[in-house]
């Protein structure tokens, strides 16, 4: 997690980084905090703990960079958001339908004589079951937001002062 000045460049600015130090993103998100002046960055990426320290000592030598903060060590909560869209074109296969989305935090939003959508907030890993599952209706189309993360409300919520603004 990253807080960042709410800048035109910021987010080329550490995506360029990434890329110069050839790691590979999974999930990049960007959204304003209650504080208009300041956007905050969820990124995922698949690195070891060491990498992940080498992620962050190098975020915090960017001039928009605010505070950087690893949360893979740390409790906290994280959510991606799925809108996923399935072949729903008989009874049998809105019967399963239903079945499957009571297993999971899912709903339908939506339905129409061939296809159903359905949406899921959840964390990856039960969002990836869900689609395992949908995979036998066949999956038409799908679309993930990407994680979004906070440290837990019984972490600590001082963030690191590393640079003062």
């Amino acid at each position: 997690m990253a807080l960042v000045e709410n800048k035109p460049g910021v987010l080329n600015r550490v995506v360029s980084l990434f890329r110069r130090r050839n790691f590979n993103i999974d999930s990049l998100t960007v959204g304003r905090t209650h504080k208009p002046h300041v956007s905050r960055m969820t990124i995922v990426v698949d690195a070891n703990r060491t990498s992940a320290r080498m992620i962050e000592t190098n975020l915090l030598k960017l001039v928009n960079v605010i505070d950087v903060k690893v949360l893979s060590s740390e409790p906290h909560v994280s959510r991606d958001l799925a809108l996923i869209k399935v072949k729903a074109n008989d009874a049998d296969s809105r019967n399963t339908l239903t079945t499957i989305c009571e297993r999971y935090p899912a709903r339908i939003i939506d339905i129409g004589p061939e296809v159903a959508i359905l949406e899921i907030v959840a964390q990856v890993q039960i969002i990836e079951d869900l689609i395992d599952e949908l995979g036998s209706l066949g999956i038409v189309e799908m679309i993930r937001t990407g994680v979004v993360a906070m440290d837990a409300a019984r972490a600590s919520t001082t963030l690191n002062t590393n640079r003062s603004r």
